[in-house]
């Protein structure tokens, strides 16, 4: 067995879309980036890929290609989970930690969960999302960017 970290963050703007988990998210800001910018599955892209000593999302799909530009990240989970299948791994399970001040994740959280383990071929049961403020402190809390943690369990898929 093999234990990845995956983190991320993108700053929060005006007239971008809310994707978070592959839930977009009502709000009046969104997130920055090349992609959607999700940054929940970035973090479990990342932790997945990390666990498996496969680099990041950014040498998979750099931000210097402009085949990724606007790329639906949940597509981009698949594709981590087929290399990572190819290479002989297959994901145990997946723990998350969204930090946000905006918007309320929880009404959000089951479908993040289904959205993962649907893309990573892994029951619900097996994917923890969860959400925290951080009290109005740091670029989070005074609500100029969202961040996540993941942590992701693989195992060597046996013959």
């Amino acid at each position: 067995m093999r234990i990845g970290h995956g983190y991320d963050v993108h700053r929060l703007v005006e007239g971008r879309r809310c994707i978070i988990g592959g839930v977009d998210i009502p709000c009046e800001l969104g997130l920055l980036g090349h992609s959607d910018a999700d940054v929940l599955l970035h973090a479990v892209s990342d932790a997945v890929l990390g666990a498996c000593a496969m680099g990041d999302i950014g040498h998979l799909f750099p931000d210097t290609d402009d085949k990724w530009k606007g790329a639906d990240s949940l597509e981009l989970l698949r594709e981590v989970v087929r290399q990572i299948n190819l290479k002989g791994y297959k994901i145990v399970n997946i723990d998350s930690t969204i930090l946000a001040q905006v918007p309320k994740m929880a009404p959000y959280i089951g479908n993040m969960r289904k959205n993962i383990a649907d893309a990573c071929n892994i029951g619900y049961d097996l994917v923890s999302v969860k959400a925290t403020t951080e009290e109005g402190l740091g670029f989070t809390g005074t609500k100029q960017g969202i961040a996540a943690h993941a942590v992701c369990l693989v195992e060597e898929i046996k013959g």
